[in-house]
């Protein structure tokens, strides 16, 4: 169990407060707007209205006893770089703050932010990513030269088994599950025998793996 402060429950924060205390964790959440606090207050033990661009406020949360402070509080970009500044030096352990603006990310991280998030560029890239082709049909960014894919199987490959086809060597993709309607078959082994309408959960390059997909597309 974390210790979690989440300041600004708009959109994000509250879907954030929620499911980190549906995972079991103590959420602490705040924010300037009394009546927003008081909605949520049926919904969380630990409620407090206070400006957190006030350094006072700040302080009276005891925000080194955290073992991780969110700050999502909407567009405002220079309060969050305040905010996040203050944090730190108020001892917060790791504070982690959503960014709506590139420059506003490289700012955060240089005054000291341990993560920053920015949720309408991760979104807009999987989007991009996913309706790029028929056959992709999600994707996770790992590092900048490798993610993970689930696409469809080439119809080749039905009937055959992943040692046969020597997929890694063949395809330079390293497969992690099959999936079928509505069943996940995680780290399958090499004699997983590929059905129709079987889907591949894949960690490889971008350039490969587009590939791939499109070579299935002209299949």
């Amino acid at each position: 169990m974390k210790t979690v402060l989440i300041i600004g429950v708009g959109t994000l924060g509250r879907h954030l407060a929620v499911r980190m205390q549906e995972l079991g964790n103590e959420v602490m959440i705040v924010d300037k707007d009394e009546q927003l606090i008081q909605k949520l207050s049926p919904q969380f033990k630990d409620c407090f209205v206070g400006d957190c661009t006030n350094e006072g406020v700040l302080r009276s949360l005891g925000v080194n006893n955290f073992d991780y402070c969110f700050v999502s509080i909407g567009e405002e970009s220079y309060d969050s770089l305040e905010i996040t500044s203050m944090l730190k030096e108020l001892g917060a352990k790791c504070v982690v703050v959503n960014a709506h603006k590139e420059r506003q990310a490289e700012f955060l991280k240089k005054i000291g932010a341990d993560e920053v998030f920015y949720p309408e560029k991760e979104i807009a890239e999987k989007l991009a990513v996913r309706y790029n082709s028929k056959n992709i049909f999600d994707y996770v960014e790992l590092t900048s030269t490798h993610a993970i894919f689930e696409i469809a199987i080439l119809p080749e490959w039905v009937g055959k088994n992943i040692v046969d086809l020597s997929i890694r060597t063949r395809y330079q993709i390293n497969i992690i599950a099959i999936k079928k309607g509505g069943r996940l078959n995680a780290l399958p082994g090499g004699k997983y025998t590929f059905e129709a309408g079987d889907h591949v959960v894949v960690i490889g390059e971008p350039k490969v793996v587009f590939k791939l997909a499109a070579r299935n597309e002209a299949d």
